[in-house]
Order: C-alpha cells, then structure tokens, then sequence
C-alpha cells in the first residue's frame, strides 16, 4: 500500500460501523504480525461477531446454572480447556503471534457455548471462564474488555489485574499422537493416553494392522519408544 498512490485504507469509515477494537482485532488475525496481510471487507465482520459472541457469553448470567446438575465431565473439561488456553494465548502473546491468539479464544469461546447449551457446568466454573476469557482479551481488545471486567462485577481496572495463570496438569494433553515406524519407515499414526507406559505404547504399535503387514514373517530384533512421541519397531 502507497500513500502516494491513494490505495490506503483509512480505518475510520470502519471504526465508526463496527468500533476500533474489532478492527484491531482483524488487523491481527490477517497473518503473522511481521509478514500482515491482504485487507478484505468481508472479513471485519467475521471479527465483529465473533466479539459479539463474546459479549453475549460473558453477559449470560451464571445464576441460571443453579438448577442444572453439574456433570463432573463436563466441568473439567471446560477447565482443561480454560487452563489450555490460558497456556497458548501467553506463549503466542510472548511470541508477538497475535493471530493465532484470536484463533485459540475463538476456540474456547466455541467450548463455552457448547458448555452453556448443554447446561451441565456450575455457575463458579462459569464465571471463572468468563473472567479468564475477558482477561486474555484485554491485550487485543482493550476497549470492550474494560466495559466487560465491569459489567460481570468485577472492580476496575481490567488492565490492572494480574495475568491468569495455568495448571500444568489442566493443560496437559490428555491424548498424544504416536508415530509407528518399521525400520526407520513411518507405517501408522496412534492416538493414545497421555500417560501411556513405554510397555503399553510398544504393545500398541506391534498389534496395529499396519505395523504387522510389514513385520509379518520377520522377527522383531527391537522396540525403540521415544516417550509420547515415537515407536521404532525393527524388523529383520
């Protein structure tokens, strides 16, 4: 874009329709934040509703969960993904990788409207995820983040509070991708517990189908594992 040329886009005809921090906010998601990207119209709505969802989940009001009963499940599920969040949105924040910031609150925002249809979590564990969704927030759109950390009760000033912090154990993965190979050769791809044993993670590689078409009349000299990551299976 050239000013001299007149094909800059100047954002306030925008700003005036939909309000500076979904412009902010599209202006991140276009790309990496060193490399930014192609402006289009269409997308700045996109940005806008999706802060309108965020609006709309945070105004919800927690006490309407009182009389749905609490599925365990449910709520830890909805923590894992809170605690999930909070770890990427810092990492990418840290890393100037706003885009991909938005990306990971879109996701839980998407959790949280599942979470509430399904009234099957606890008005606390509610409020805890509205508080840390605004929190993370803030940095990308300071605006409707302030009038939000107000509005659900909280004292001012958003960007005077402390950053959330995240459990390890919450934001652990609880399901991890094993990639089998015979003989330094890739044959199949595993999803397993997190917390799978090396005994556990060997067994499961040599019973796959499609590890056994290749081992099938060799004998098996070594099992190699590569914790939560890898299965070497040497044949000869």
């Amino acid at each position: 874009m050239s000013k001299s040329r007149g094909n800059v886009v100047g954002p306030d005809y925008y700003v005036e329709r939909v309000g500076a921090d979904a412009i902010r906010c599209y202006l991140m998601f276009l790309g990496p934040w060193d490399q930014g990207g192609d402006w289009s119209d269409s997308g700045i709505g996109g940005m806008s509703r999706w802060l309108g969802r965020v609006w709309g989940l945070s105004m919800l009001d927690a006490a309407d969960l009182r009389d749905s009963p609490a599925d365990p499940g449910a709520v830890r599920d909805l923590n894992r993904v809170v605690h999930k969040t909070i770890r990427a949105v810092t990492d990418d924040l840290d890393a100037f990788k706003f885009n991909t910031s938005i990306a990971a609150l879109m996701k839980m925002t998407n959790s949280m409207t599942e979470a509430w249809e399904a009234g099957n979590v606890d008005g606390e564990t509610w409020r805890s995820a509205v508080d840390n969704l605004v929190l993370m927030l803030a940095p990308l759109a300071p605006h409707i983040s302030e009038e939000l950390w107000e509005r659900v009760g909280n004292s001012y000033s958003v960007h005077a509070q402390s950053w959330p912090r995240w459990d390890p154990e919450l934001a652990a993965d609880q399901v991890i991708t094993l990639v089998v190979q015979v003989n330094g050769k890739v044959r199949d791809k595993i999803e397993a517990p997190a917390d799978i044993t090396e005994d556990a993670a060997k067994q499961l590689a040599l019973a796959s189908s499609r590890v056994l078409a290749h081992t099938e009349g060799r004998a098996v000299s070594k099992v190699i594992y590569v914790p939560g990551r890898l299965v070497n299976v040497v044949a000869r």
